[in-house]
């Protein structure tokens, strides 16, 4: 785990936290609030999630060169990540609920 600095690191892992934390709290907000649009939000987070997971994971055994199947993961996972991410931002915006 040498090859990125503590800071390096501390953001790493704090991001993922940060996002496991996001997805909790949209998921609660919407079964609380009868948000259903919200639901697919959270949904759409986790994708992003395992991409992230295979970053830190490659990173933890050092750049390894048989695991560098992890990187193309992590560029699949984020591509689908962020393009769920966009259908569900749509269907939100598009969406006749009320969030008075």
């Amino acid at each position: 785990m040498h090859e990125l600095s503590f800071g390096t690191w501390l953001i790493h892992i704090s991001s993922v936290i940060e996002w496991i934390v996001a997805i909790f709290v949209i998921k609660k907000i919407s079964a609380y609030k009868k948000y259903n649009l919200f639901f697919w939000l959270s949904l759409a987070m986790v994708p992003n999630l395992i991409g992230a997971m295979c970053a830190i994971t490659w990173h933890i055994y050092d750049n390894q060169e048989n695991l560098y199947g992890l990187v193309s993961l992590q560029g699949i996972f984020t591509l689908i990540g962020n393009s769920t991410l966009a259908l569900a931002a749509i269907k939100i915006f598009r969406g006749k609920e009320t969030y008075e």
